[in-house]
């Protein structure tokens, strides 16, 4: 098995749940996995096909992202500590540059984002893996939070995103379960930054 010099903590959860904001509240280094979303020009996207929002680019379908990408940049951020990383700009329905990614030393990183499940089983086997949680909070927080983060990002007209936020909250327990099947650990923001506590507190053995 190859030599790392960093192991990640995979952050999941249904769009809205906090992710974002607990990878800030650790306080590490962080790999934006939506970062690595097609751009809104590719043909192979997925499609809504049934409902109000038939037609629509279904950001929610793994098919709408690279994973191999992702991949990609976990192994070398785990080697090397270094990778370069492409900066994707919902504004401009793409990516927009690259951007180096540093660890400047650390030996933990968090990647997080929608898809985050899809790459559990491959860091764990690989050896890359500190930790998988899947972040929960009820349907409804998760809603309000992420309805007030668009709304103010500004990603879609409000009446699409009042229907789409109505469509993932009921698919939310479906969500959940499915990052549990793929191996990780349901927990509250709070439960997860006080077991990372735990992981830098254990020596790597």
């Amino acid at each position: 098995m190859p030599r790392t010099t960093a192991r990640v903590i995979v952050l999941a959860g249904p769009s809205g749940s906090g992710k974002s904001r607990l990878a800030g509240r650790l306080g590490l280094p962080v790999l934006r996995l939506d970062d690595f979303y097609k751009s809104g020009d590719d043909p192979t996207l997925p499609r809504i096909t049934e409902g109000s929002n038939a037609g629509l680019v279904d950001w929610d379908h793994p098919d709408s992202w690279l994973p191999d990408d992702a991949m990609a940049a976990l192994r070398t951020l785990c080697a090397t500590g270094v990778a370069d990383v492409p900066v994707y700009e919902i504004s401009q329905n793409g990516r927009c540059g690259w951007q180096t990614l540093d660890l400047a030393g650390a030996d933990l990183f968090v990647a997080e984002g929608i898809f985050a499940p899809d790459v559990v089983a491959a860091c764990r086997a690989e050896g890359l893996l500190a930790a998988a949680y899947c972040i929960r909070r009820s349907a409804v927080a998760t809603f309000w939070l992420r309805l007030t983060r668009d709304l103010r990002e500004r990603r879609k007209p409000p009446l699409v995103l009042v229907r789409r936020g109505l469509a993932l909250a009921r698919a939310q327990r479906g969500v959940v379960e499915d990052a549990v099947r793929k191996g990780c650990t349901p927990m509250t923001p709070d439960e997860a930054v006080a077991d990372v506590d735990r992981i830098r507190s254990t020596p790597v053995t």
